[in-house]
């Protein structure tokens, strides 16, 4: 294809990506917008496969196993993975888009040729995209093995920020060092690439499975960045725009998870989370008010509005299709019913918007966390499912707390609170939540989807 021609159409692709990022936003348009930015990667790929190459080479038929082997993969894992599960499966995808840009490095190096000099735009890029996919791929597959319980949060390193601190500069150093050679020394890539992977297993390891929503936000925007290196490094449009969007949005969204969590985003970087951090002593002599399900049943029959506050305890009982029975069986009572949804309540950025929507739950009952704050005060009845220290009052009072200065949901403000809870065990921040022991909180234990069942047949018998 003819150079203008190709260009002409990488400008469409960028724009469907374009739209289809914007569509994204909203969950009426996120499927089109989600088709739409496919199609222009589609059209991308489609193209540049047409696009004759300067040396030649004929790799169709690697490129076509590569794309037969990875659809299929892609296709069962995604039909056969639970939504509960989505965050695990974000975090193994976004470490294959960073391993590509390693595996992209590894190749330049490889086949540059002797004699060329080094230190240049096209080797510095090179070994910025080898170093920044690394990071992801390491990094995201630890992510991965806490999200999904093999690798626990009580693993902790020695001095983790001074570890950090060290391989990143012995990285930047033998960098620098390889660039201001004659010629390329391979072994010293090598190297370098098993010190970046080393970095990404002990930027992540040191972080809380409480804190993966920043983190997995942080390495999607990595590889966004590596993309658009490799983009760099080839020359091709479409992957440095598509590479700039991807890690733009996660750089925004970082910040603002960062924020939700009251966090520096140079504490993400220099993996500055605490794992389980440790809380106030408690006294030991609170009691806790146990709820029925017929006094709940009744409470919430006849309330006038009900808010739900849903986490990762939601996500693990699989019970978001139970509380949108609930909400259909109270609305049918006259009852008002909406959802506080904090900006890191589960294990990824908007985890609880996705599992929701899976239940069909519509958008617009969906609050954020300074809309939902405004409502408490005048709600008759919150149901906390599975959710611990996004409403912790100890964020706003205990200044010992690890969480103290994050924003919370003031359930504390309704006039009864009921906490659906398998037991007291505290949430990943380590401390125990005061708001169990409040005047207005009944606890109601026991496994989230079957307490929901009993409530929406207790609430149809009463």
């Amino acid at each position: 294809m003819e150079g203008t021609t190709t260009n002409l159409i990488y400008l469409i692709c960028i724009s469907l990506f374009i739209i289809g990022l914007k569509k994204l936003s909203h969950p009426d348009s996120a499927r089109t917008g989600n088709l739409l930015a496919a199609a222009g990667m589609i059209g991308a790929i489609i193209v540049t496969l047409l696009t004759p190459l300067e040396s030649g080479a004929n790799n169709y038929g690697w490129i076509a196993g590569g794309m037969v082997v990875g659809t299929a993969i892609g296709l069962t894992v995604a039909r056969k993975i639970k939504m509960t599960a989505m965050p695990e499966m974000v975090s193994l995808f976004n470490g294959l888009g960073g391993a590509c840009a390693m595996l992209i490095s590894i190749v330049e190096f490889y086949n540059h040729p002797a004699g060329e000099p080094l230190l240049s735009g096209q080797m510095i890029t090179t070994f910025f995209a080898l170093f920044v996919g690394s990071i992801s791929f390491t990094g995201s597959l630890v992510a991965y093995g806490k999200l999904d319980g093999f690798l626990r949060d009580s693993l902790v390193l020695p001095a983790p920020k001074l570890i950090n601190m060290v391989l990143l500069l012995v990285i930047i150093a033998l960098s620098a060092y390889t660039l201001m050679q004659p010629q390329l020394n391979f072994t010293y890539v090598i190297v370098i690439l098993g010190l970046s992977l080393i970095y990404g297993i002990t930027f992540v390891t040191p972080i809380g499975g409480g804190d993966m929503p920043v983190v997995i936000s942080l390495l999607n925007s990595f590889t966004g960045i590596g993309a658009a290196l490799a983009g760099l490094i080839y020359g091709n449009q479409v992957m440095l725009v598509g590479g700039i969007l991807v890690g733009a949005s996660g750089t925004i969204l970082t910040i603002l998870m960062c924020q939700a969590m009251n966090r520096s985003l140079i504490n993400v970087i220099i993996g500055g989370f605490s794992a389980s951090g440790g809380g106030t002593a408690q006294s030991g002599d609170e009691v806790v008010k146990e709820a029925t399900y017929a006094d709940t049943a009744i409470m919430l029959k006849y309330a006038q509005k009900v808010i739900v506050v849903p986490g990762y305890g939601m996500a693990v009982a699989q019970a978001q299709h139970t509380v949108h029975d609930l909400e259909k069986t109270l609305e049918e009572e006259g009852v008002g019913f909406k959802y506080a949804i904090h900006p890191v309540a589960g294990r990824m950025p908007g985890h609880m918007n996705v599992l929701l929507a899976e239940a069909d739950v519509p958008y617009p009952k969906l609050l954020d966390l300074d809309d939902a704050n405004k409502e408490f005060a005048s709600t008759d009845v919150v149901l906390v499912i599975g959710a611990n220290d996004v409403v912790n009052p100890a964020a706003k009072t205990d200044t010992a707390s690890p969480i103290y200065g994050m924003p919370i949901l003031d359930v504390e403000q309704a006039k009864n609170v009921i906490v659906l809870k398998r037991s007291m065990n505290p949430g990943y921040a380590g401390i125990q939540n005061q708001l169990f022991f409040g005047e207005r909180t009944r606890m109601l234990f026991g496994d989230a989807k079957s307490s929901l069942s009993k409530l929406v047949e207790e609430v149809n018998n009463a």
